[in-house]
């Protein structure tokens, strides 16, 4: 009976500090992910289901380095940014954070309206209301409160898992190209290169580091906590990589096949999906998009309102009220009205740099790479906890791969 005990003390910590891990890889099937992936599938069928296992280790990686530093040093990763290098250095990481970030804000919202336009309901009535809510359930809510909401929103991804399965995809052949490396002749392919860029940008956003770290420290996670916290990651990691995959197979098995290559939204997805994989697959994908769309237009101006604050020394948290942090809860109202905003303008090109906005987190991200592998490594901030030869050979491998490909794009560009 002691190893039942024993097994049921496990599972009661597990499910205390279980949700940042969860909830921020979940979140990375935003809008402009889903789109990012359905335009993988629909234009290269299977073909880039290989950089599915390569980025799955390497996001499970990079947020337990996140996780480890935020339990050990109870602090968030852009303030121990600003301790370790500067705050000069921390303002134009955080000025480039919010460029970028805004970026990814405007493609939930663009996400909201097209979804729900699929239901017939305006964008000027979509909107209004989500912005709204986001804005309630966060500012008027407590920490225990969000984290519940989030939780709940991150388990109908399963959506995706069941339109990937109605789509009758070809098992076999999306197991072997998720297993084998791509042929030479994949890499001349116009586009295969930016999308690749794209697939890892989207799947490691730099934006997902600084809200994991923030979270952690928020919900109060320890050292002594540390295993079921690294649970909490890894599960979340793993599960937001599945639903990714189901994505692109759903896609390929589709579009790609039926020759619908060009995919300007995800909306556009759900709605090529109904003559091919039938209605209950093409409403899974609209709603798993609405729900996904709602879900980050909430978490990515909290992320951004924890960097800016926390890096530039200003009081944060949604387990403060507003008076206490006004300047989190100010960033954040007008990251949310100005996105929402935005989108209700008449013919405003948004579908243009949704997916460039993924690519965008690609080439940010081995900045913050570099800023992190940096700082778990020292001794006197972690202590026992700094990584291991494994992780730090699978982040500076993401860092060059990651720097590797960007300039391989700017290269082909240039021969273009």
């Amino acid at each position: 009976m002691k190893w039942l005990k024993r097994w049921k003390i496990r599972i009661l910590l597990f499910m205390a500090v279980v949700g940042p891990g969860f909830i921020t890889a979940n979140v990375d099937n935003d809008s402009g992910g889903i789109l990012t992936y359905s335009q993988a599938g629909a234009r290269f069928g299977y073909a880039l289901l290989w950089t599915m296992i390569p980025t799955t280790i390497a996001l499970i990686v990079v947020q337990e380095m996140c996780s480890r530093m935020g339990a050990v040093t109870g602090k968030g990763l852009s303030d121990l940014i600003r301790e370790e290098f500067g705050f000069r250095t921390t303002f134009f990481l955080m000025l480039a954070l919010v460029v970028i970030n805004f970026g990814n804000i405007l493609s939930e919202f663009a996400g909201i309206a097209s979804s729900m336009e699929l239901f017939h309901v305006s964008k000027f009535i979509s909107i209004p209301l989500c912005a709204v809510f986001v804005w309630l359930i966060v500012v008027k809510g407590s920490y225990k409160g969000v984290e519940k909401v989030f939780l709940t929103a991150s388990f109908f991804y399963v959506a995706y898992i069941v339109s990937g399965v109605l789509s009758h995809p070809d098992w076999m052949t999306a197991a072997l190209r998720t297993v084998t490396p791509p042929p030479r002749a994949d890499w001349g392919q116009p586009g295969y290169l930016y999308m690749t860029i794209g697939i890892v940008g989207t799947t490691i956003a730099p934006w997902m580091q600084f809200y994991l770290q923030a979270s952690i420290v928020e919900k109060g996670v320890s050292a002594r906590q540390y295993s079921a916290s690294r649970l909490d990651v890894i599960v979340g990691c793993f599960f937001t990589d599945l639903v990714a995959w189901f994505i692109v197979v759903a896609c390929a098995a589709t579009l790609f096949v039926a020759g619908h290559r060009e995919i300007q939204t995800a909306a556009q997805a759900a709605v090529a999906l109904k003559p091919l994989a039938g209605q209950w697959a093409s409403i899974l994908f609209a709603a798993g998009l609405f729900n996904a769309s709602l879900f980050a237009a909430s978490i990515l101006p909290i992320s951004t309102a924890y960097s800016v604050c926390e890096g530039l020394g200003f009081e944060s948290g949604v387990g403060k009220r507003f008076r206490e942090a006004p300047v989190f809860y100010w960033l954040y109202t007008i990251l949310i009205a100005a996105g929402a905003g935005i989108i209700l303008l008449p013919d405003f090109p948004y579908v243009r740099f949704i997916v460039f906005s993924q690519v965008l987190n690609g080439i940010a991200l081995p900045f913050v790479l570099v800023f992190m592998v940096l700082l778990i490594n020292r001794r006197e901030l972690m202590g026992n906890y700094v990584n291991t030869r494994f992780q730090n050979i699978v982040t500076w491998a993401t860092t060059v791969v990651l720097i590797g490909l960007t300039l391989g794009w700017f290269w082909s560009l240039r021969a273009h």
